[in-house]
């Protein structure tokens, strides 16, 4: 009997845990992944500011469409095969031990992605997991017989049974030629993650203040998100922004990033509740000057630019606020209102929004519909969420399904 061959294109998280999956489940299947770039789960090392934000406890996701923008009803159907708590222990008994952070984040106990890269690496060996790097796929055809031609750039060709893509995010849409020729629909591929361009010069000497929480929305739409917020010497940055630039990710595309945003400095939605409060401290501190005492602890230089955006002096009592004064408070302080002009990028852990279509995808397997025996795995496909771990953990889960499947 022949020894099936196996390739996996794209040496990623999405790749690894494929590979690794595929050996686990048949030992004596031939498994290769191939790494276009010069060094494997280049992107592993870098996520979480090099510590790797490997998944998060979902805890606060009551429905996975708050993480996964796209892509949430497979991730739904995929959870029941393999989710975080699996991805949890499947490190733990590694020997890599987790911790989950204040804001549910989970990392490595190390603080270092050289752990998360070790495991996956070592194991890879552990299971004569075959990884070729430096060679980059140019095409990829299917024959008659069912088995696959790899067309790599240096001329070389390859033949095998079946085929994992697992290549991460593709920044143009040419890179899914291939794809496109075996008849899969692509989506169009566009940034996810980013930060907002504010050219405000009086908001950007801000710069360095952190609020938290906030909720952003952009007006008239539904898009909205709440979080930690970051003033950048170019406009917005933070998780709430991050959040809000996913789950808007082909709307602003389609305004060139160009669309007003609304900001909401206390977390408080409620108009009343907010003028009750601004009442208290007028009552507790009639005689004190509006900048010596900031409402719901904000941070002092964003309060002092918030007086003067609402034209009110830094020195007035709270005692001589008027109505009218009082509600340009309030109306500033919950209901904000900036022009988001450009994005800038989300450092080096670039996440594009678009890729391989779902509908051409066995949401059980990760097989293609198009083409058998070919399978998809991590940022190709039309998945991504907001930031978090949650990219991670979609890469793990995908990847995990595709190595099961694949050597049936």
């Amino acid at each position: 009997m022949n020894t099936l061959r196996i390739a996996i294109v794209g040496g990623g998280a999405a790749g690894f845990f494929a590979a690794i999956a595929a050996k686990e489940e048949n030992p004596e299947a031939e498994v290769t992944i191939f790494e276009r770039g010069p060094k494997v789960l280049a992107k592993v090392a870098i996520t979480g500011g090099g510590r790797c934000n490997v998944t998060n406890s979902f805890s606060e996701i009551s429905d996975l469409k708050q993480a996964y923008p796209r892509g949430h009803r497979l991730m739904t159907r995929l959870f029941k095969q393999f989710d975080h708590r699996d991805l949890y222990q499947w490190f733990e008994d590694r020997g890599v031990p987790l911790v989950t952070q204040d804001d549910q984040c989970v990392f490595p106990k190390s603080q270092d992605s050289g752990s998360i890269i070790r495991c996956l690496t070592g194991e890879a060996r552990r299971l004569d997991v075959v990884v070729l790097t430096g060679r980059h796929l140019q095409g990829l055809e299917q024959r008659e017989t069912g088995c696959f031609e790899l067309i790599f750039k240096d001329g070389s060709h390859e033949t095998f049974d079946r085929v994992a893509i697992t290549t991460g995010g593709m920044p143009r849409s040419g890179d899914h030629l291939s794809l496109q020729q075996l008849g899969h629909g692509v989506e169009p591929p566009i940034p996810s993650l980013f930060t907002f361009n504010i050219k405000d010069k009086a908001f950007l000497a801000l710069m360095g203040t952190v609020v938290t929480p906030v909720i952003v929305a952009i007006p008239s739409t539904k898009l909205k998100a709440e979080g930690p917020l970051l003033v950048t010497h170019w406009g917005m940055s933070g998780p709430a922004i991050l959040k809000l630039s996913s789950h808007a990710a082909r709307y602003l595309q389609e305004r060139q990033y160009n669309v007003p945003l609304a900001v909401n400095w206390i977390n408080q939605t409620n108009r009343e509740e907010v003028a009750r409060r601004l009442a208290e401290i007028a009552i507790a501190n009639p005689q004190k000057q509006l900048l010596s005492v900031r409402p719901y602890n904000l941070p002092a230089r964003l309060w002092q630019y918030i007086l003067a955006k609402t034209g009110l002096s830094e020195d007035h009592r709270w005692a001589e606020l008027g109505q009218k004064s009082i509600n340009r408070l309030i109306e500033t302080l919950t209901n904000d209102s900036y022009q988001v002009q450009g994005k800038g990028a989300f450092r080096e852990e670039f996440v594009t929004c678009g890729g391989v279509s779902l509908s051409d995808v066995n949401p059980h397997t990760m097989e293609s519909k198009r083409c058998p025996h070919l399978f998809f795995a991590g940022e190709v496909l039309d998945i991504d969420a907001i930031t978090g771990g949650f990219n991670l953990q979609a890469a793990w889960t995908t990847g995990y399904v595709v190595g099961k499947n694949i050597v049936k």
